[in-house]
């Protein structure tokens, strides 16, 4: 857990006080370039997301590891920007092209897939 957690609030709890990527990244001591972040903090915490969610039967029950496996992923996360970018990672459905069948491609989202 980082050093200025109170440890009266649940992990979730101190969670709720996090709204910006440089929230996140400071509260877990993930060291981060402001210019990497500035340009793709919508799409780590998107991969953040993506990476707990896919991982998420190896989450650890208690708060101090849960808080360790979040770290990981968050960091991971940033990584995954700092050595490529948004159009290469392709994390939000906008960037994904599908094949039209009259040829071509489209960017088209059905709204199923948005609220997924």
């Amino acid at each position: 857990m980082p050093p200025d957690f109170d440890s009266r609030l649940t992990l979730a709890e101190a969670l709720q006080e996090l709204v910006s990527a440089e929230d996140f990244l400071d509260w877990f001591g993930v060291p981060y370039d402001e210019k990497v972040v500035h340009v793709n903090r919508l799409h780590i915490l998107q991969r953040f997301h993506d990476y707990l969610k896919r991982n998420a039967g190896d989450m650890p029950e208690d708060d101090v590891g849960r808080a360790a496996f979040y770290r990981k992923w968050l960091a991971r996360a940033y990584e995954d920007f700092v050595h490529s970018d948004a159009l290469t990672e392709k994390v939000f459905a906008v960037f994904h092209h599908a094949p039209r069948p009259e040829g071509g491609t489209t960017t088209f989202v059905p709204l199923d897939k948005v609220f997924r």
